[in-house]
């Protein structure tokens, strides 16, 4: 299993890479067809965020969906701890998630095969003003600042295949997000699920049809 470890307005240093092969040595145990586990070390410069300005996110790449988690804290090996721990919990649930449908023997679409070129890298436009432009090859983040403002918008393009809401579902907990986006299977609709209170879900769906005459209005 390949880790690779990229760091956002930071440097790594070689101690710490060797801590992380050592905390996702157990990787293989909960996924053992794991090809690649991303790590991404970003640094916040903001003071008020000194808590929180070491963060950590780990990205599992295998034949199935892409299980990831994040944490921040005041120092990184902190950081690293609490996302190996979401990480490895959340691994422990899709192979328990996979047991159960071996036993049940229930027939689902084939799984979502994440795009496994080489580790996505990161591209700054940030200028004088905003840059709307989405990024076109997957993997990918595009950050563009809005004018003299401090916000910054990033945006990043995802390999995806139809599913139903169970399955996106499932991909939503194992990311760890409050909501995910896909299309479903039924009515190869854009849908989006999202969590509401305790276990309970909502689904969003939009009912709309692309057309040639549509998107020469939206571009012109």
């Amino acid at each position: 299993m390949e880790i690779v470890v990229v760091s956002r307005h930071t440097e790594v240093s070689e101690r710490f890479r060797r801590h992380v092969e050592e905390k996702l040595g157990k990787v293989p145990q909960f996924s053992p067809y794991a090809q690649r586990v991303d790590v991404e070390v970003s640094h916040e410069n903001n003071p008020r965020l000194a808590e929180k300005s070491e963060r950590v996110e780990l990205t599992v790449r295998a034949k199935g969906p892409v299980v990831r988690a994040e944490a921040a804290a005041s120092d990184r090996y902190g950081a690293l701890d609490l996302a190996t721990a979401k990480l490895l919990e959340r691994l422990r649930r899709a192979r328990d998630r996979r047991k159960d449908h071996h036993h049940s023997r229930k027939a689902a679409p084939p799984p979502v095969v994440p795009d496994l070129e080489p580790v996505e890298s990161e591209v700054d436009t940030q200028d004088d003003g905003f840059t709307p432009q989405a990024p076109s090859e997957p993997g990918v983040a595009v950050e563009a600042q809005l004018g003299d403002s401090p916000v910054v918008i990033r945006q990043k393009v995802h390999e995806t295949a139809p599913m139903t809401v169970d399955q996106a579902l499932a991909e939503m907990e194992l990311v760890g997000h409050p909501f995910f986006l896909f299309i479903d299977s039924e009515t190869m609709q854009p849908c989006a699920v999202y969590n509401r209170r305790g276990w309970t879900y909502g689904v969003i769906r939009l009912n709309y049809e692309a057309t040639e005459v549509a998107h020469a209005e939206a571009t012109a």
